[in-house]
């Protein structure tokens, strides 16, 4: 076991990009830089960086990563991702670092699915199809749509980042994205939620 408390010198969304450019699966920038690529520019610090997957895809990654330290993460602790090791479900994060001696550089988060289909993993019913889950930035990149990873933002209590994130994007979001997002946090949120509350009065 590792101490998560290992410090992060994250890679930037173009140095992504590099890293993984012949990398044979699909993948989205994802958390506060697909906000920030959704926006146009930096809005914020990010202390980490992270890249969705497919879970089907993971050991496509780790090939592809082979001379990186790779560690699966149930956080609390790390663990060392063994070759040809498959995470199952409950084991949804891979941190990335290219030797014992670096600061943790990117992390891969496993995305679950069904056919054509992404499933929400806190809310299966809430799904889409995987062809409409990301966008594509003017230097290539395809990261998360905003309400998508705002979705993943929600929780009981939102951290002031996240709020940030929230209150930054929504004036940017078509009437459809809202309405989509507002649904969907209905559903994870039937007692309300400070979202729903915001999307109501805005559209």
């Amino acid at each position: 076991m590792v101490s998560i408390q290992h410090n992060w010198s994250p890679l930037l969304p173009g140095q992504v990009q590099q890293l993984l450019a012949d990398l044979n699966v699909p993948w989205w920038l994802a958390g506060g830089w697909a906000i920030d690529l959704f926006i146009g520019h930096q809005t914020r610090d990010h202390a980490d960086i992270d890249v969705l997957i497919l879970r089907s895809d993971q050991l496509i990654l780790q090939t592809y990563l082979a001379d990186w330290e790779l560690y699966k993460t149930n956080q609390p602790g790390l663990k060392r991702w063994k070759k040809d090791e498959f995470l199952p479900p409950g084991i949804n994060d891979i941190w990335c670092r290219r030797n014992e001696d670096s600061d943790w550089s990117l992390q891969f988060m496993l995305m679950e699915t069904e056919g054509d289909e992404w499933i929400f993993r806190r809310l299966p019913a809430v799904r889409g199809l995987l062809s409409e889950l990301g966008i594509m930035s003017e230097s290539g990149i395809c990261y998360l749509r905003p309400e998508i990873q705002l979705l993943y933002k929600a929780r009981p209590e939102i951290s002031e980042k996240d709020q940030s994130d929230f209150d930054l994007v929504l004036p940017l979001l078509t009437c459809t994205a809202q309405s989509w997002l507002l649904e969907k946090l209905s559903l994870q949120f039937p007692l309300g939620h400070r979202w729903i509350e915001q999307l109501r009065e805005n559209l």
